[in-house]
């Protein structure tokens, strides 16, 4: 079922599975695409599925049908003198609608386009806004033959007055100034030939009519173009485009730019009616930030809202007013839509169970004078009243719960400690039990950090190394007692608590530095042995290894001091 208006209902079209809909840029004809059915198999028959309803003559004025949902809304003139309809991507019907009671026969054209080529089927095209209309038309690269874009006055379609030709074109998405004077084409693949980027490849183009001029825009940052749109003044338009954070740029109706946004995840841009403010948003896998900024101010920023999930956004014709809405299949959840106030306050929501499309009704610009100023947000309707309280109690008990250490979600909700979640300590956990969870670098398994390391039980071997020294020692000490002995002290290795391998200490699993040094000298004597070997067959040294050699005496010192003996 189509519901005409929101507040209050105008009319209603009793249509089984409609899923999508599109007003004429008049608001004078609503098309509706349906639910299509297949009749006969045999003959390959399907159901009549769009149709085209007079909202004056409160009838429909012809149907046809159409399988694939994409690319199936008839494109009208600015005058809504004529519409044009796809046929099979071949040829391209125009229809006379001067006549809103008249019914339409879809078997007999007004005008009619087709392409030269059979075999190379256009893709899509686009009627310009403008009392002069002229069609673009995109038929994609085959074969090696590179992608072309056509225009077209209406209804001579024997030559175009611009065209462009480019390679690495797949889809082309065509968008006209609202004067009709020029277009942007935005050219895409899904595969980078060159490997240098997974979302493909996109340019963007600029053609003319006036002077038949085309240009390619170049863009200052590497990363695809998100979305691109004209300002309805025809004298500029704007991209977004680059890896996230994207930049949005403006740039002139030649190309040049004159502006840029700070960087942000955005990707959708929409100008109000008037131009004078701009819409920059983050839809899509993005969290739906909305930032409006006054063109006419500099660009300054007026209002910043949160509007998740969003699947169509659209201003007001008044331009006062910003439609945002969730609907099937993008989001089988949270069905609905809402509006807002360009100020950033949200006035009226409602809830569907299943909501396929929405849109405003187009009206002309001129039953809208240009804002001067952004006048107040009007009062917020009944409906608004608990989604706001909601948002407020969340945004409270946000601000009011304590910021702490980020812990990783297998570890939350429970009495576990951040800290025993390094891969040092799960390897000691897996290796000598869960007990090892709270061992820290360095220290004795079980050591709680910060408090003093608990005394060890001795080992055998410990026990053995350290009768040895203490008898070493005693003898030390009685030469030391007689007059002719030439003292020569030995400190005292320092008991710890630990096990003594070779003369060194082991703490908790770990070699201390003493140990550690001493097997540096060491080397350096083995080191100085070689080399002694060498002098004494007479092969030459180098200087540097002749002072390794006179270091000799100071490493051996160094050794006594530090406990070593040979």
């Amino acid at each position: 079922m189509v519901v005409l208006a929101l507040s209050c209902v105008l009319n209603k079209i009793n249509i089984a599975e409609t899923f999508d809909l599109h007003f004429s840029p008049n608001g004078t004809y609503l098309c509706l695409w349906t639910k299509p059915v297949l009749l006969d198999r045999d003959s390959g028959v399907w159901t009549k599925n769009v149709k085209v309803f007079s909202i004056k003559a409160n009838k429909f004025v012809c149907e046809w049908s159409n399988k694939n949902q994409a690319g199936w809304k008839p494109q009208f003139t600015q005058d809504e003198h004529l519409f044009a309809k796809n046929v099979n991507n071949k040829q391209i019907f125009l229809f006379d609608v001067s006549n809103v009671d008249a019914e339409i026969n879809v078997n007999q054209p007004t005008y009619k386009y087709k392409v030269a080529d059979p075999s190379s089927p256009f893709q899509n095209f686009q009627i310009s806004p403008g009392l002069n209309p002229s069609i673009a038309i995109f038929i994609p690269e085959k074969s090696g033959k590179p992608a072309n874009v056509s225009i077209y006055n209406i209804p001579n379609f024997g030559q175009p007055i611009c065209q462009k030709n480019f390679f690495k074109a797949e889809r082309c998405q065509l968008k006209w100034n609202s004067l009709g004077t020029a277009l942007l084409a935005l050219a895409s693949t899904d595969h980078d030939t060159s490997n240098q980027s997974y979302y493909g490849e996109t340019n963007l183009y600029l053609l003319g009519i006036a002077g038949s001029y085309d240009s390619r825009i170049d863009l200052k940052r590497e990363g695809p173009i998100h979305d691109i749109t004209w300002s309805p003044s025809a004298r500029e338009f704007a991209v977004i485009y680059g890896y996230m954070p994207a930049e949005t740029t403006f740039f002139d109706a030649r190309g040049n730019a004159i502006h840029s946004l700070p960087t942000a995840p955005r990707n959708t841009i929409l100008y109000s009616p008037h131009a004078r403010f701009v819409l920059v948003a983050g839809f899509g896998n993005l969290q739906g930030t909305v930032d409006v900024y006054d063109r006419q101010n500099k660009f300054k920023k007026i209002s910043l809202f949160e509007a998740s999930n969003t699947s169509v956004c659209e201003w007001s014709p008044c331009g006062r007013f910003i439609l945002t809405a969730t609907t099937s299949p993008r989001l089988r959840v949270d069905n609905g839509c809402k509006v807002w106030h360009a100020s950033g306050k949200l006035i009226y929501l409602n809830e569907y169970q299943e909501l396929l499309s929405i849109s405003w009704k187009p009206q002309k610009i001129e039953s809208f004078p240009a804002l001067r100023q952004l006048e107040e947000a009007p009062p917020a309707h009944e409906s608004t009243k608990e989604y706001t309280a909601k948002k407020a109690a969340q945004l409270a008990q946000a601000a009011a719960k304590p910021a702490g250490a980020y812990r990783p979600p297998h570890a939350r909700n429970s009495g576990s400690s951040t800290l025993r979640t390094t891969l040092y300590q799960k390897e000691m956990e897996s290796s000598f039990g869960s007990g090892a969870r709270r061992n820290v670098p360095g220290a004795p398994p079980g050591l709680v950090p910060g408090a003093p390391a608990p005394a060890q039980p001795e080992s055998k071997s410990a026990a053995k190394n350290r009768k040895k020294r203490e008898a070493k020692k005693q003898q030390q000490d009685e030469k030391s007692a007689t007059p002719e002995s030439t003292p020569a002290p030995s400190p005292a290795p320092t008991q710890t608590n630990g096990t003594e391998i070779g003369g060194g200490t082991v703490v908790g699993g770990v070699t201390s530095l003493e140990e550690k040094k001493i097997r540096s000298l060491l080397k350096k004597l083995r080191a100085i042995e070689t080399l002694k070997m060498k002098q004494a067959v007479g092969e030459p040294l180098e200087d540097t290894q002749v002072s390794k050699i006179k270091k000799e005496d100071e490493i051996r010192k160094e050794l006594n001091q530090l406990g070593w003996t040979d």
